[in-house]
């Protein structure tokens, strides 16, 4: 398992991106690259032409994915009158539109929503990079404490 460091967050919100753009991970620094459809010809174009084994495409969650994460959410729902309203709103016929507009009128709900898909789009994102062999490093190295004197590491730890 290789590590290194990127912006997980960042990572998250493109594979949950609706944007019609080619996002590229580069296996060697942990960057992304944007591609416009507009300038098949432009730098980053050619940068993943000449090198592909060093770039991967970012995932897009299609629409059956983000319907079925919505649907995933409703098996946590236990409001009694907010479930069967998001479930009707999954099986019209525009679902993903229908399930935000309906949410909206609920705050707590639609809190509950987010933090539910912030979590699930996370560890999305955590087992796409596992599959590549891959691993982000930590947010936070652990503190190395030799040479350092009690009463300072006590400081220093009691923040932690």
């Amino acid at each position: 398992m290789r590590t290194f460091t990127l912006d997980l967050d960042a990572l998250t919100q493109l594979i949950n991106s609706r944007e019609p753009q080619e996002n590229w991970l580069d296996l060697e620094s942990g960057s992304v690259l944007t591609l416009s459809a507009d300038d098949p010809h432009s730098e980053e174009h050619q940068l993943v032409e000449l090198e592909p084994e060093r770039y991967i495409q970012i995932p897009n969650l299609d629409v059956p994915q983000r319907v079925a994460l919505r649907e995933s959410f409703l098996f946590t729902l236990d409001d009694v009158h907010a479930h069967p309203l998001l479930s009707a709103a999954l099986t019209g016929r525009r679902p993903l539109r229908a399930f935000d507009y309906e949410i909206e009128s609920l705050p707590a709900i639609r809190e509950q929503w987010q933090a539910y898909a912030l979590k699930q789009l996370r560890e999305y994102t955590l087992n796409w990079l596992y599959e590549l062999g891959l691993e982000p490093a930590p947010d936070k190295l652990p503190l190395d404490t030799r040479g350092i004197p009690k009463d300072i590491l006590r400081r220093l730890t009691k923040s932690a």
